[in-house]
C-alpha cells in the first residue's frame, strides 16, 4: 500500500540542495577517476622532462668515464636508442649564435635550468652546431669536446594540462546543470504551479482540482495549506449560494401572494403603485443573485458570431418600444461564453435605456487583437469624478442617474468581462450622455472544430 503524501518523508530545501551537492561531489570524483583511468593513457616515463634530464646527466657521465672513442660510442648508441638525438663533436665545430635563446621553447628552457643545477653539468649557450635548432640543449664534456642534444622529451601541454582541464571543466558544467535541472524541477515548477492555480481561482474550470504537493517539504506545507483555504473558501461560496437560493425562494413565495393580493385591489392608481414596487423588488432581488451566483465558469466557452448577439439583444429592446440601434460589421466571431457576454451587455443596454432616449450599440476590432462594444446613450451621463465608484457593487449615484435596483448591472458586467480577460470603462458621450466601452480578446486561434453560436441565445 502506498503511503499517503502526510506520511511520506520530505526533505526540506536545504536539506535537499545539500544532500545533492554531496552527491554531486562525489558523482564528480567518481567521474574524475573513471576519465582518468579510461581516457588517459598511464605516463610513460621514457616522454617525461625529468627521464630528458637524468638521461642527458648520464650521457655527460659516462662520455667522461670512457677511456677510449669507442666506449664514448658505445654510451652515445645505448642513449639514442632511448629515443634522445645526442653527438660528440669538439668545441671549436660549434659557432656563435645570439638570436638563437629568443625562440626557445618554455619546456626546453625547463630542461636546461633542471640541468643547470647539477654539480658536473655545463651548460654552453650562445652558441650552436649545425642548423642549430631552438630545442638543442649543449653540455660541456672536457676542454675539446662537447655533447649535443638536438631534443629532449618536453612537456606535452595537451596532454599534461589542457585535457585534464576540459574534462574536469566538462564534468563541474554537467553537475552543474543537473543542478540547475533539480532546481527547476523540485522548486520552480512547483512554485509555478501554485502560482498559475492561484491566479485561475475563481475563473477556470480546473480552479477545483487540488494542488500535486511535489517537492520539498517547504512546497508540500505551501500547497497543502493553499488546498486548505481554496476548500474552505469554495465551503464559504456554497454556503452563499445557498443561502440566497433559500432567500430567493422563501422572498418570491410572499412575492407572489403579494402581486396576487394586489391585482384584486379596485383603485386603480393604488394597484399599479403596488404592482410597480413588487415588480422593482423583484428585479433587485434577481439582480442580486446574478450578481452573487457564480455559473459563469460552469458555461463553455464556444465561438460567437458577435454581430447577430448584438443585433438580437437591440432587436429585444427595440420589441418592447425602447429606440436601440445597432452599428458594426456584418460577422465578427471570437471565442466567449455566450450567455456570460449576453447578460453583460444586456445589463448595460438597460442601464442605458433607463436613462437615456436613444442607445447606440456599436462593434468594431480595434488594434492589438481587441474587440470594443460600445453602448452610448443620450442620458445625463455620470460625472467623471464618480466613474470609478459607478463600477462598484451595490454603489447607488443618485445624483448622476437614479433609479430603482441596488446598482448591480455595471457591477455584473464588469465582472463577466474580467472572467473573458477583457474589461469595462466608462466615457463621457459627444455631445452628452454615456458611453460604456466593454472590451475583449479577439483570440484570432480558434479551435476549427468549435460550433458557432447563432444570434439568440437562451
Amino acid at each position: 500500500m502506498n503511503p499517503s503524501p502526510k506520511s511520506r518523508i520530505r526533505l526540506g530545501i536545504t536539506a535537499q540542495i545539500v544532500a545533492l551537492a554531496s552527491l554531486s561531489v562525489m558523482l564528480g570524483v567518481i567521474m574524475m577517476i573513471a576519465a582518468a583511468v579510461l581516457l588517459f593513457d598511464p605516463p610513460d616515463e621514457t616522454e617525461s622532462p625529468a627521464y630528458g634530464v637524468a638521461r642527458v646527466a648520464e650521457a655527460v657521465h659516462f662520455v667522461r668515464a670512457a677511456k677510449d672513442s669507442a666506449a664514448a660510442d658505445s654510451v652515445l648508441a645505448s642513449v639514442r636508442s632511448s629515443g634522445i638525438q645526442v653527438e660528440l663533436v669538439s668545441l671549436t665545430a660549434l659557432a656563435i649564435s645570439g638570436n638563437r635563446e629568443r625562440n626557445v621553447p618554455w619546456s626546453t628552457q625547463l630542461a636546461r635550468r633542471q640541468l643547470g643545477v647539477l654539480r658536473d653539468i655545463t651548460l654552453l649557450r650562445g652558441v650552436g652546431y649545425g642548423a642549430a635548432p631552438p630545442t638543442q640543449i649543449i653540455v660541456q664534456v672536457d676542454s675539446e669536446r662537447a655533447l649535443v642534444f638536438d631534443d629532449v622529451p618536453r612537456l606535452d601541454i595537451w596532454s599534461m594540462v589542457l585535457k585534464p582541464t576540459v574534462v574536469v571543466m566538462f564534468i563541474v558544467l554537467l553537475l552543474a546543470l543537473l543542478l540547475s535541472i533539480y532546481t527547476a524541477r523540485a522548486i520552480i515548477r512547483p512554485l509555478s504551479e501554485m502560482a498559475r492555480a492561484a491566479a485561475a481561482f475563481g475563473r477556470s474550470q480546473d480552479a477545483h482540482e487540488a494542488l500535486s504537493g511535489r517537492g520539498p517539504k517547504e512546497i508540500a506545507q505551501v500547497a497543502e495549506a493553499l488546498n486548505d483555504m481554496r476548500a474552505r473558501i469554495r465551503t464559504l461560496l456554497d454556503d452563499r449560494t445557498r443561502m440566497l437560493a433559500a432567500i430567493s425562494h422563501d422572498l418570491r413565495t410572499p412575492l407572489t401572494r403579494l402581486r396576487l393580493r394586489s391585482e384584486r385591489i379596485g383603485q386603480g392608481d393604488m394597484r399599479n403603485s403596488m404592482l410597480r414596487d413588487i415588480d422593482q423588488v423583484s428585479r433587485m432581488l434577481d439582480e442580486t443573485l446574478d450578481y452573487l451566483r457564480d455559473d459563469t465558469k460552469a458555461e463553455q466557452p464556444a465561438r460567437i458570431e458577435l454581430s447577430s448577439l448584438l443585433e438580437t439583444i437591440c432587436c429585444d429592446f427595440a420589441d418592447v418600444g425602447h429606440a436601440v440601434t445597432f452599428e458594426g460589421p456584418q460577422r465578427l466571431v471570437c471565442e466567449g461564453r455566450p450567455r456570460a457576454l449576453s447578460r453583460a451587455v444586456t445589463n448595460v443596454v438597460e442601464n442605458a435605456v433607463k436613462h437615456g432616449s436613444q442607445v447606440v450599440v456599436s462593434l468594431s476590432a480595434v488594434t492589438d487583437g481587441i474587440i470594443a462594444i460600445e453602448v452610448a446613450d443620450d442620458g445625463p451621463g455620470i460625472p467623471q469624478a464618480l466613474q470609478a465608484r459607478a463600477l462598484e457593487p451595490f454603489v447607488k449615484l443618485d445624483q448622476a442617474r437614479s433609479a430603482g435596483g441596488f446598482g448591480l448591472g455595471l457591477s455584473i458586467a464588469q465582472e463577466i468581462m474580467k472572467k473573458h480577460d477583457g474589461g469595462i470603462a466608462l466615457m463621457p458621450n459627444t455631445p452628452r450622455g454615456l458611453r460604456v466601452r466593454l472590451s475583449l480578446p479577439l483570440r484570432a486561434t480558434l479551435p476549427a472544430a468549435a460550433a458557432v453560436i447563432p444570434a439568440k441565445v437562451a
